[in-house]
């Protein structure tokens, strides 16, 4: 069976007031990351200012200054820059994000061991959560 270092891979582009993620949002992340469920691989924040230019700052050089001291960050510099070009197109001027690249780890084992059967993943999607709900809620309301 092919050992796999990595298993997929899901970029989040989470927007916020300021110029630095409030320890809320950070703490959402580091629980997660503490579940074992995914791996940070890279967090970078991006700020746009009025006229659209880009400040980035890949955040391993100041975890500890943003309040993510200990947090490993497994493969910084995975968000290349063009991946960061174009997700930055979303955020509004004067606005900021952080890019936050999760390693889905729980699914590293399924992609192993499709590979070693010889099964070739032909398509994946993910339907975001808000959507799910409002589907959800929709198909428990036509019953009623």
């Amino acid at each position: 069976m092919a050992d796999f270092r990595f298993g997929p891979v899901e970029l989040y582009l989470v927007g916020f007031e300021g110029e630095r993620p409030d320890p809320a949002t950070l703490s959402a992340l580091t629980d997660l990351l503490a579940s074992g469920l995914v791996r940070l691989l890279d967090f970078v924040l991006v700020s746009k200012s009025e006229d659209g230019d880009l400040e980035v700052i890949e955040v391993d050089a100041e975890a500890d200054a943003l309040g993510l001291g200990g947090v490993e960050i497994h493969a910084a510099g995975i968000a290349g820059g063009e991946d960061i070009d174009e997700f930055a197109d979303l955020i509004p001027p004067g606005g900021s994000a952080a890019l936050v690249v999760l390693e889905l780890s729980y699914a590293r084992t399924l992609a192993e061991r499709f590979n070693a059967s010889g099964g070739v993943l032909l398509r994946s999607e993910r339907v975001p959560a808000p959507i799910v709900n409002a589907m959800v809620d929709i198909l428990e309301n036509e019953g009623e």
